[in-house]
Parts: C-alpha cells; structure tokens; sequence
C-alpha cells in the first residue's frame, strides 16, 4: 500500500468518532462525509493501477474528496453538530492526505 492510500485509511479511522456524533445530527451530511473520505481510498487504489492521464484523473477525483471530506466537516461543525468533537487528528490527517495528493497531482514530468 502506498502512502497516500494508507494515510487515506488512517483519515476514516480518525472520523469514525465524528461519523458517530453527526450521524445522529444531520444523516445526510454524516453519509455525504462517509462517502467522500471513501472515494479517496478506492480513487488512489484504482488510480495506482493505472498510467498517465489516466492515473492523474483518479488521484485528481480523490483530491477532490478529499477537499470535500475537509469542507463537510467545516460545515457540520458551523451547524454546531461536532461540538465537544476533538476534530483535531481527522484535520491534521486530511492536511497531510491533501499534501500527499497535491504531490501526485502536480507532478514536474
């Protein structure tokens, strides 16, 4: 495993607290959140079996999730749904994850 998709893992264990408290606030954005922290593990193992633009646009898609995943927990704790939720590790996770991804997304060829 790679790291960007190991540190991808290691960003859904750090929310399934957070899963559990928002899930019981707001369903929908408890199941968006799950989603887009989902779709960056499975876009880098698909995007690390493949080659050139085509790799690229996985590791793109899972950039993009994982600025969502960043987003939709800035949104639920605006709404006050994560108060008393130490957010600090999944942060700190999803700021190195979107390092990771900017690296394999702006590549000097």
């Amino acid at each position: 495993m790679f790291i960007a998709l190991s540190v991808s893992v290691e960003v859904i264990h750090s929310l399934r607290p957070v899963m559990n408290a928002l899930r019981t606030r707001d369903a929908a954005l408890s199941d968006q959140l799950q989603r887009a922290a989902t779709s960056v593990s499975l876009n880098l193992a698909e995007g690390a079996k493949r080659t050139g633009r085509d790799q690229l646009h996985h590791y793109r898609i899972a950039a993009g999730s994982c600025a969502e995943a960043r987003a939709a927990l800035a949104v639920a704790a605006a709404w006050g749904h994560l108060d008393g939720v130490d957010l600090a590790a999944a942060l700190a996770l999803l700021d190195r994850e979107a390092a990771l991804l900017h690296r394999l997304t702006h590549r000097r060829r």
